[in-house]
């Protein structure tokens, strides 16, 4: 009980920063209007945006919110699948579920909530239509890249530290390998209330269409590349010209090294932190609410320690289908978290997942 109250103590403090944060880039800019006497929104003119039709790399920049980022991911899984970067880990089953992870939320789920909320907001909002028009581009770019990756954090933090909302988040930590798939490796339910399809759809009907799209087209690399199998961040942690800039990186956002150890099976070899390091693009959330470690080393194992191999649909669509495997957290009769896991470095003590997970 003193541990859930601590928990809740926390996170209750970590809010309340929170709110504040939120609320800094907009006084920014707002005390920047006032120090320069600018007034954006009495000189805003719409104008449509003109895109470089015979520039391929433009167009997969401009389109990384549609088949540029998908194409993008692609190429790098083809990479890492031809090095063996999935090890033998990539059995039927979990290929089978990584390839409808990554395949039903953007060519089915992300496009149908798009176009239905476009659909809905001039009916909600008959006034709204590019009324923040006049935000400047990077101010908004500032704007949305925290409220977008802010609310995305404490969406992932609460799927950890919540014991109810775990199973919705499982999926994305079952897998016993690191790579492309990972990034989009969800449950349904978890991508269908994900926050950033709804407001970048709201955003481009208010008039913030362009920063809201960079700021997803770039989220996407960076988590992306975060989840992959290929340590690029390592040259910044090796060689010396370099650790000046990995020192920076490593802080502001997420890297192999630091969300690797989210993934790892374990937390007790001091590299695996999967209590924390909960950052999607921005690595500074947990810096700031001391949720994260940063070791410049890469976990040893993968995944969760009572994983089942459950079948791939009840990955996909728990609660609607629920695992036969008996024990698993996804069985009709399973515990709401994992039973107790056997720790590696000392095989006669046990410690419950609730407080690996929350803790």
């Amino acid at each position: 009980m003193k541990a859930e109250k601590a928990i809740t103590n926390k996170i209750a403090k970590d809010v309340s920063i929170s709110a504040l944060l939120y609320a800094l880039p907009v006084l920014l800019m707002l005390f920047s209007f006032y120090l320069t006497g600018v007034k954006p929104w009495q000189i805003y003119v719409p104008a449509d945006a003109k895109i470089d039709g015979n520039n391929f790399l433009a167009q997969v920049f401009n389109h990384l919110a549609s088949w540029g980022l998908p194409l993008i991911m692609v190429i790098v899984g083809i990479v890492e699948f031809a090095y063996g970067l999935y090890e033998n880990h990539w059995s039927r089953n979990e290929r089978t579920l990584d390839i409808v992870c990554f395949i039903l939320p953007k060519i089915v789920v992300g496009p149908f909530i798009t176009y239905t909320l476009l659909k809905l907001l001039p009916i909600v909002l008959p006034d709204g239509k590019n009324i923040f028009g006049w935000v400047p581009f990077w101010w908004g770019f500032l704007i949305i890249a925290v409220a977008d990756d802010l609310t995305q954090y404490w969406y992932h933090r609460f799927h950890h530290q919540l014991p109810w909302l775990w199973r919705f988040h499982r999926t994305h930590h079952s897998a016993p390998y690191m790579g492309m798939a990972m990034s989009s490796r969800q449950n349904f339910f978890y991508t269908l209330f994900f926050s950033q399809t709804y407001l970048t759809a709201a955003l481009v009907y208010l008039g913030l269409g362009f920063p809201a799209l960079f700021v997803k087209g770039i989220k996407s690399l960076i988590v992306t590349a975060a989840h992959s199998s290929i340590r690029w961040d390592k040259p910044f942690y090796t060689y010396t010209m370099l650790k000046p800039i990995g020192w920076v990186m490593e802080r502001l956002i997420s890297t192999p090294a630091t969300h690797h150890a989210h993934h790892a099976d374990t937390d007790g070899d001091g590299i695996g932190h999967y209590k924390g390091n909960f950052g999607n693009m921005f690595f500074i959330w947990d810096i700031i609410f001391n949720t994260g470690i940063i070791t410049r080393k890469y976990p040893s194992g993968y995944g969760i320690k009572h994983y089942k191999q459950e079948e791939w649909q009840a990955q996909f669509l728990w609660p609607v289908f629920k695992s036969k495997k008996e024990g698993s957290e996804l069985h009709k009769q399973g515990p709401m978290v994992g039973d107790a896991i056997e720790l590696p470095e000392d095989k006669n003590q046990h410690a419950y997942s609730y407080n690996l997970k929350s803790s």
